[in-house]
């Protein structure tokens, strides 16, 4: 079966999230790396609504989702252990984690690099965590 990988934060999981891990999963296993506590307090420079562990366990739950762990790494490409371990077929991300230095990494490795299309799921609302955070004043 095709490996099929994914990077991010899911603090906030929300629609658009499932979504994304829906469209991820139409290309075959899915495994997702979840940024750690540290990590995405300094990406994003807050703290996390809920922590490794519960976002670990809400991403495991959901039935699209083979696999997921919180990557061990630092950084933009926290990830980098992971998905050498795993080596997958497709490193799967949307436009927001798109990046060229994420895809000349991606790329080095020898795995196809795919870019979500964001379609919200049947007329559903279009999510992000950063709306999401700034309604609820957080």
């Amino acid at each position: 079966m095709t490996k099929v990988f994914v990077s991010g934060c899911f603090d906030v999981l929300h629609s658009g999230h499932i979504r994304f891990f829906e469209e991820a999963s139409q290309y075959g296993d899915l495994y997702v790396s979840i940024g750690s506590d540290k990590t995405v307090e300094e990406l994003k420079h807050r703290k996390t609504l809920y922590n490794e562990q519960e976002r670990l366990y809400m991403v495991s739950a959901l039935k699209y989702v083979k696999k997921a762990f919180i990557a061990q790494g630092s950084g933009k490409l926290d990830f980098s252990n992971e998905i050498q371990k795993i080596q997958p077929d497709i490193f799967f991300v949307n436009s927001d984690g798109d990046s060229i230095e994420k895809r000349s990494f991606i790329e080095s490795l020898g795995v196809r690099y795919v870019v979500s299309n964001r379609i919200p799921k049947d007329l559903l609302p279009i999510r992000s965590t950063t709306s999401i955070r700034q309604s609820l004043n957080l």
